[in-house]
């Protein structure tokens, strides 16, 4: 049975089925790699994957066709072509497409795995332009547990989150140390600042307290403790800005 190395030295002869190859493995991959994305609702996803999988792919072979255009001209010629030249700018042109997939929240930034992967499938179809095949392969065999599986250990890992804490109390009772207090006893939850208004016409203080907790935090626990204080009219909190 003829392997793989022996089949593309094969191919090699016929430069249009060399050329196929390339650009249909290159599209198989980023298929592949596009899926995963593609099922957790990311934007980015098979079709995006894969084109830009192949266009790499493509720049790649035209990088390394341009000298070949210029085979006829001598030492002296003052054109001189770099085949690494239009790899190098497909490269860093990737970083503008996967900088619109990182979208920044409040709280957290989504979209950088998207963006790495765009800039990997963009790496891997250069390789294949340039006929590493195996190179390319062995890429993507490592590439793909790592999206796939690495997900299943990510739950595990306890995570910071900031937190703005809102709570509205009657003026006649300002129970700021009883807050802290609840607060302070969730061995999880950080107080890193708090701020104070006080509306004299509705007789209302309200307290924003500035949170450092763990994305496990039991926050149920923590509002019903808050509703034993009965002096406090409404409680609310949302993510905070990542400093």
């Amino acid at each position: 049975m003829t392997d793989i190395p022996e089949l593309i030295q094969t191919l090699q002869q016929f430069e249009p089925a060399v050329l196929t190859l390339k650009l249909v493995l290159s599209a198989l991959i980023g298929i592949i790699i596009g899926f995963e994305r593609e099922s957790h609702g990311q934007a980015a996803g098979v079709r995006t994957y894969s084109l830009v999988c192949i266009a790499g792919c493509l720049l790649m072979i035209l990088s390394l066709e341009v000298p070949r255009l210029f085979d006829e001209l001598t030492e002296d010629s003052v054109i001189r072509a770099d085949p690494g030249r239009i790899a190098s700018y497909a490269v860093a042109g990737m970083g503008f497409l996967g900088a619109g997939a990182i979208i920044k929240g409040r709280g957290s930034v989504r979209g950088l795995t998207t963006a790495a992967g765009l800039w990997l499938v963009t790496a891997i179809g250069l390789t294949v332009g340039a006929g590493l095949y195996s190179a390319a392969l062995l890429t993507t065999l490592i590439s793909l547990p790592i999206l796939y599986n690495l997900r299943l250990v990510r739950p595990n890992i306890r995570r910071d989150e900031r937190t703005l804490l809102t709570v509205r109390c009657c003026c006649e009772d300002r129970p700021l140390k009883r807050i802290k207090s609840i607060l302070s006893q969730q061995k999880d939850i950080q107080i890193e600042f708090v701020t104070y208004k006080e509306n004299r016409e509705d007789l209302v203080v309200t307290y924003i307290f500035r949170l450092m907790s763990k994305d496990d935090t039991n926050w149920g626990e923590v509002v019903s403790q808050l509703l034993t204080i009965d002096s406090i009219l409404e409680i609310a909190w949302e993510e905070a800005e990542v400093p």
